[in-house]
């Protein structure tokens, strides 16, 4: 959807296109983030769980 909602907006021009593209992103961007949490807590829970 990302790669969709720019490719039309830089053939169109249209402001709501871009406006989609800027919110995907910001979605992907929220997402690869927050993952990148969960990750670094369940490295922690895990060095937790073989010291006891």
């Amino acid at each position: 959807m990302r790669d969709f909602s720019w490719k039309y907006f830089t053939l169109t021009g249209d402001v709501e296109s871009f406006l989609l593209y800027k919110e995907v992103d910001g979605l992907a961007s929220a997402d690869t983030a927050s993952s990148g949490e969960s990750e670094a807590e369940d490295a922690s829970e895990a060095d937790q769980a073989q010291s006891l």
